[in-house]
């Protein structure tokens, strides 16, 4: 089942803003979600870079958010346990590090980054500091719906 993923900060298929990219201050934008499947318990997030030279590229993994959260704020940081978040734990992105990791392809280049949002049965249970394989592997019969945003982001130079 589909939900809804949305963000203030960008359209669906447009523009991710400077801001959250490594040309900018790199913060997480802020995203909001809505008519999520009955029975959810937990969510996950991950951002992923489909058009990345080497394959999919992680950018963000995001896991055990509470079933009643609906949106995430702009920057929420990288902690491996965000407590303002219902103990929510972040795993690990392909740059070697926890959290988020805004765009940053190679310059003149456009790609997509693909926010999926997973609503679960029941929270991951991963430690902090996950791979998107380790919580694909977790959840797997668990998801009861996703919710995807695309946004774009284009280097200058």
């Amino acid at each position: 089942m589909a939900f809804d993923l949305t963000s203030p900060a960008f359209d669906e298929g447009d523009a991710i803003p400077v801001r959250n990219s490594c040309d900018g201050e790199d913060v997480s934008p802020p995203l909001a979600w809505s008519d999520a499947p009955d029975g959810t318990e937990a969510y996950a997030l991950t951002l992923t870079d489909p058009d990345a030279p080497g394959g999919t590229f992680t950018h963000w993994v995001l896991y055990d958010l509470p079933g009643h959260a609906a949106e995430l704020p702009e920057g929420v940081g990288d902690a491996p346990r965000l407590e303002n978040l219902g103990s929510a734990l972040q795993g690990q992105n392909d740059f070697g590090e926890t959290g988020y990791g805004g765009p940053c392809p190679p310059a003149g280049s456009s790609h997509r980054y693909v926010f999926t949002l997973y609503a679960l049965d029941a929270p991951a249970g991963l430690d902090a500091g996950a791979s998107r394989e380790d919580l694909e592997g977790a959840i797997e019969g668990h998801v009861l719906g996703t919710a995807d945003l695309t946004g774009t982001y284009r280097r200058q130079g």
